[in-house]
């Protein structure tokens, strides 16, 4: 029996580069497209494309959004699901060579990093990866999962791990809640190499010194006070 792969792609206001995105995956997986709130071209950019399209008629944030996809992907039953950002910057041809990792070594999530490869390292924009070194160390204290790349997004999970992990940080301190769930559920994982395409497009919408300020504070609130 042939596995149902869903790959989950949050969205906002990517009109101008998610149908490239979308295409570059090929037509062998269910393409999961969550739009949250979008208030550009994003859902004409994607209207003809083969793709399962959820929309939030309110902007929830990216943790939300890659909820309401697992739901439906788990609803449609979803042996395997890959979060991949809506933006270009992760690389399909990791996504077959990750799935063979998570059924070879009987994983239940495999998470992407930056830092196992020197070719991926020297990719990342210095200050990026100033900034990604000493959230690696600040995530490692808040959840006790010490990763190379503690917020790299791209993840795949399997039936376990998506049936398991409940996402309530709707925004980006998502990334440290599912650390926080993997190490709590005692779901097994592995870190693998991949590469993250850095273009002009993606830095501009990538996070700011200010926004993992926020991160952080998020974790911490959810860690200690709830």
């Amino acid at each position: 029996m042939t596995e149902q792969v869903y790959i989950v792609i949050p969205s906002y206001n990517e009109g101008n580069v998610i149908r490239q995105t979308i295409n570059s995956l090929g037509s062998q997986y269910h393409i999961v497209l969550v739009d949250d709130a979008s208030t550009d071209e994003t859902a004409n950019a994607v209207r003809d494309l083969p793709v399962y399209y959820l929309r939030h008629e309110i902007n929830l944030g990216q943790g939300a959004a890659l909820q309401t996809g697992m739901d439906f992907a788990r609803q449609q039953g979803a042996d395997i699901v890959v979060h991949f950002d809506a933006d270009g910057q992760h690389n399909p041809a990791d996504i077959d060579r990750f799935i063979e990792t998570l059924r070879t070594q009987k994983l239940d999530v495999v998470l992407g990093s930056r830092f196992l490869r020197r070719e991926d390292l020297i990719a990342i924009p210095r200050l990026r990866r100033l900034l990604l070194r000493v959230a690696r160390v600040i995530n490692g204290l808040l959840t006790g999962l010490w990763l190379s790349d503690a917020h790299n997004g791209f993840r795949v999970m399997n039936r376990r791990a998506l049936n398991a992990i409940q996402l309530k940080e709707n925004r980006m301190a998502h990334a440290s809640e599912i650390l926080m769930q993997i190490r709590r559920l005692g779901l097994k994982y592995v870190e693998m190499p991949t590469h993250i395409i850095y273009t002009d497009y993606s830095q501009v919408k990538g996070q700011r010194w200010q926004g993992a300020v926020d991160i952080l504070i998020d974790v911490f609130i959810n860690k200690y006070f709830r």
